[in-house]
């Protein structure tokens, strides 16, 4: 694989923390960052010429431009930023707060928005970069209780592509991966609001139930899986804009996919994009 030069977030633990050690063990230099630096000291003691540390909270933006300066000064520069920090916050459209909704924005999408733009000069500069955004199955479907999670993923997706349609002539590359289940601490740090509505207890108690044991089901694949993934589509002379992965991808996103076509073509067919058929 050709070598390149990495800023990686959310690397303490889970899809992170698997990354951090393939860069690591293969010889990439990587700027490794999490919220406490600490938990990743082991690769930063074993592998001093080449992973460089940081502590980073994407809601940060003095941290942001810390860890993107630090690149610069041990590598030159970032040819790949995988902006894989984030978290999910459980609740219906009701119950999740103002500020809830803000703490999961400021996560989800304004953290990943953040260190796009301090890195995008450097990019258009040398003609070259490659961003990757880690999403999910929910970035394209709606589960009931993960509203906010939901259109935190929607909006990155849509981010991803305003990426790729105005920075892919400036030789940026942009690659959104929508993950299926992951045996993670995703589902067990999965936060709740703090008030909860017993009217939606009944489509949402078996998401949150599911979601606390996705790492326990046997569809599930392991973050070693996604630290290949990163790296086949970063190795890729053309990758592709949306990459799904994952082995329950075909039980949930496709049929969610499948069904808003559907109702795409039957708008079409019922004239819905007409002018008649608006008029009284």
């Amino acid at each position: 694989m050709t070598q390149r030069r990495w800023l990686v977030t959310g690397c303490s633990t889970g899809l992170g923390r698997a990354l951090a050690e393939n860069l690591a063990h293969t010889g990439e230099q990587a700027v490794l960052t999490a919220r406490d630096p600490r938990t990743l000291a082991d690769l930063a003691e074993a592998h001093p010429e080449h992973i460089a540390v940081a502590p980073l909270d994407v809601r940060d933006e003095a941290a942001c431009r810390a860890a993107v300066e630090l690149a610069g000064q041990r590598f030159g520069g970032i040819d790949v930023l995988v902006n894989n920090a984030g978290y999910g916050q459980f609740g219906s459209v009701e119950e999740v707060s103002e500020q809830e909704v803000r703490d999961q924005l400021e996560t989800n999408l304004l953290g990943p928005w953040r260190l796009l733009r301090m890195v995008l000069p450097q990019w258009r500069e040398r003609r070259g970069g490659h961003a990757v955004l880690v999403s999910s199955t929910c970035g394209s479907m709606a589960l009931p209780g993960l509203s906010a999670y939901t259109a935190s993923k929607f909006a990155l997706e849509g981010l991803g592509e305003a990426l790729a349609a105005e920075a892919a002539h400036l030789g940026v590359k942009t690659t959104i991966l929508q993950l299926g289940g992951f045996s993670t601490n995703y589902g067990k740090s999965l936060a709740e609001p703090a008030t909860r509505i017993a009217d939606y207890a009944a489509v949402e108690d078996g998401i949150l139930l599911g979601t606390r044991n996705l790492a326990e089901y046997e569809f599930t694949s392991s973050p070693q899986l996604f630290a290949l993934l990163v790296r086949k589509v970063t190795a890729m002379a053309q990758p592709p804009l949306r990459v799904p992965f994952g082995r329950d991808i075909e039980v949930f996103l496709a049929p969610a996919l499948s069904a808003r076509q559907a109702a795409f073509e039957q708008a079409i067919a019922d004239g819905a994009h007409l002018p008649e058929w608006v008029s009284p």
